[in-house]
């Protein structure tokens, strides 16, 4: 029995690929070849080592699953570099889809076409590594004690008072510059932001910046999400869609990102 469940399981991969493959016949810029984009450099978490053809890093690992799926070996996909602003740009691209963590908003929908979303990000808790090892397990009522920031009128605002419900009120700024500042200051202790931001926040803007812990995705509202992009009416996003759609219901999507957003990153996830 056992026998016959892997040959089934065997079949259906290789009928899912050929499927794929079948999609995408005619649709590449280079017959038999997905060419992927990514940035100039590409960073940490999301291409380890500026090497995407490692298949290490969250986005270059979903690239090459994206491309398996759609029935491309890795040998038959190639990379190459674009700024993030280029690529955004109408007008025709060297490139099948790009992977840097493009938001899909309406407005750039008028310019450039997007994958389904293959991440939704959620948001993080900034703050600073006194903080953290003063906090240890980020444990919800740990989290309550804490004097919270956050930019006035913004998601991240309502969320801390909604989920997090601290014993004192969050101190409100004008900008996410003035947050930073005041965490660097003493003045407060923590405040939330996109996964992503909070990430670059904690390595580049905040002295000894550490993040406590993320919520799940399905805890903000309308999370940021992260789509691959296409020139505007490229016929392959029909498949990249169908091949995104399959990671998502096998759940390997999922574990790319706990492989790569939860483990490889060492911010727990705060249930």
């Amino acid at each position: 029995m056992k026998r016959v469940l892997t040959a089934v399981c065997a079949a259906f991969v290789a009928t899912s690929a050929s499927a794929g493959a079948e999609c995408s016949v005619g649709k590449t810029l280079t017959d038999g070849v997905l060419t992927i984009a990514t940035g100039n450099p590409a960073y940490y978490p999301w291409v380890m080592d500026d090497a995407p053809e490692s298949k290490q890093g969250f986005e270059a690992a979903v690239a090459y699953a994206i491309a398996n799926e759609m029935g491309f070996d890795d040998s038959a996909v190639t990379w190459v570099r674009t700024s993030f602003d280029e690529a955004i740009q109408p007008g025709s691209k060297n490139f099948d889809f790009n992977m840097q963590q493009y938001s899909i908003t309406p407005e750039r929908e008028e310019m450039v076409d997007f994958s389904l979303p293959y991440y939704s990000s959620p948001m993080a808790i900034l703050s600073t590594k006194s903080i953290a090892e003063k906090v240890g397990d980020p444990a919800p009522d740990a989290l309550k004690d804490l004097i919270w920031g956050a930019m006035a009128g913004t998601t991240g605002a309502t969320m801390i008072d909604d989920v997090v419900g601290p014993t004192k009120s969050t101190l409100l700024y004008s900008d996410n510059a003035d947050v930073t500042a005041a965490m660097q200051a003493g003045q407060i202790d923590a405040a939330l932001f996109d996964l992503p931001t909070a990430l670059y926040l904690s390595a580049v803007v905040v002295n000894d910046g550490a993040l406590l812990g993320q919520f799940p995705a399905d805890r903000s509202q309308n999370p940021d999400q992260f789509g691959a992009l296409m020139e505007d009416g490229n016929p392959i996003k029909a498949c990249v869609d169908e091949a995104i759609q399959a990671l998502t219901d096998s759940g390997k999507l999922a574990e790319l990102e706990a492989e790569w957003l939860e483990a490889a990153t060492g911010v727990p996830v705060i249930k």
